[in-house]
């Protein structure tokens, strides 16, 4: 599992390349589908992994205004806040006890602790395809998501 958290992580930070080469304007044009625009998808991606990840570790949610991440700076900056306290997390013995059960405190229910982690796997990759689409619309050559062509 850590080997798809650490292939979300590289794709990702692709995107924030691929992001520095579009004007300001175009990475916050409305879109259809996400988030509405490119800043707030990737700010929501790191919002949910985080907040899940949180959640798993009994720690409080910590709540993140998307719309405050309005450069590919600040997004970045907010993945590299939260990023090693998402790998301590992965890389530590706790994520075998994956059926542990999960109470988040923004919903109702509980969930398998190894469901979230595949649902954060998931969510990112469909937002990732999201991202995708706006770029081929845009006209310029998405990231790849080829999995086999990365040294993970």
């Amino acid at each position: 599992m850590l080997a798809l958290f650490n292939y979300n992580w590289q794709v990702r930070s692709e995107w924030f390349k691929w992001c520095r080469s579009l004007s300001i304007e175009e990475l916050k044009r409305q879109r259809k589908g996400g988030m509405g625009n490119i800043l707030r998808t990737l700010a929501h991606i790191i919002d949910v992994e985080c907040s899940w990840i949180r959640a798993i570790q009994g720690k409080p949610d910590v709540a993140v205004d998307l719309d405050a991440y309005d450069t590919i700076e600040k997004v970045e900056d907010l993945s590299n806040h939260y990023h090693s306290e998402v790998m301590d997390y992965l890389n530590s013995h706790a994520i075998e006890e994956e059926n542990g059960m999960i109470q988040p405190s923004w919903m109702e229910g509980t969930y398998e602790k190894g469901r979230i982690l595949r649902h954060l796997i998931a969510h990112e990759i469909h937002h990732i395809g999201q991202l995708s689409i706006w770029s081929r619309e845009m006209g310029i050559e998405p990231v790849s998501a080829s999995l086999i062509d990365r040294d993970l």
